[in-house]
């Protein structure tokens, strides 16, 4: 597992490829996201005790754990309400629609992940627009197009945005692959963009820890 501190509140833990965000605020402590299943003894040794945890979709490798946490933290989970009959039934999440260059990775990729993850309940369905009392108040964006229930969540007070796999940082800023519609997460990465953050975390690759906000726009501007 790699511990990486990327602000004084946020801590990245890397387990098996598959990431997971700690923001620890001294009085609260957000999960966002779990990794997959077979890495949640190691996450909730890093981890320890939490207060919510929000998945930012579906797909197995980042609400594969959220089972296991749950039951041993018992914090709530959170998760888009179009990806929560997904999470909440422990089934396989529709399909992207690939990319011909994009079938070949995932299949690399996803060879060591079960179809689906175990079934968690989901106790708060987010639409998009709320603001959840916690480390100072996350402002949850939908970012639909990954998948349907995709979220996004912007912390203010800590100047962090955790964008899921709308947006992805490996090599470089740009959108993410393995889509139900490009478009519309292309459309959400726009959305994101525009959003002021001096940090962005990422679903998959390295988060940014200053000056993410403009590094995002210019990211935004090279998308087709």
């Amino acid at each position: 597992m790699d511990r990486i501190q990327v602000t004084p509140v946020l801590t990245m833990f890397r387990i098996g490829g598959w990431q997971s965000y700690l923001v620890d605020d001294g009085t609260e402590r957000l999960l966002i996201d779990t990794g997959a299943p077979d890495g949640s003894a190691e996450l909730l040794s890093a981890c320890g005790t939490l207060d919510l945890v929000i998945l930012t979709h579906g797909h197995v490798d980042h609400c594969g754990s959220a089972a296991a946490v749950h039951e041993r933290t018992g914090a709530p989970i959170a998760a888009g309400a179009g990806d929560a009959e997904v999470i909440r039934g422990g089934l396989v999440a529709p399909a992207p629609n690939f990319e011909d260059w994009e079938v070949p990775i995932h299949q690399s990729v996803a060879a060591g992940l079960p179809p689906a993850a175990p079934a968690v309940p989901v106790a708060i369905e987010l639409q998009g627009s709320e603001v959840l009392d916690i480390v100072g108040g996350a402002h949850i964006i939908a970012a639909p197009g990954h998948t349907d229930g995709s979220i996004a969540v912007h912390l203010p007070a800590h100047g962090i945005l955790f964008t899921g796999d709308t947006v992805a940082n490996v090599g470089e800023v740009t959108l993410g692959v393995f889509n139900r519609d490009r478009e519309r997460t292309a459309e959400s990465f726009r959305a994101l963009a525009e959003i002021d953050c001096r940090t962005a975390c990422f679903g998959h690759g390295e988060p940014i820890a200053a000056d993410a906000g403009r590094l995002l726009r210019d990211a935004a501007a090279r998308i087709g």
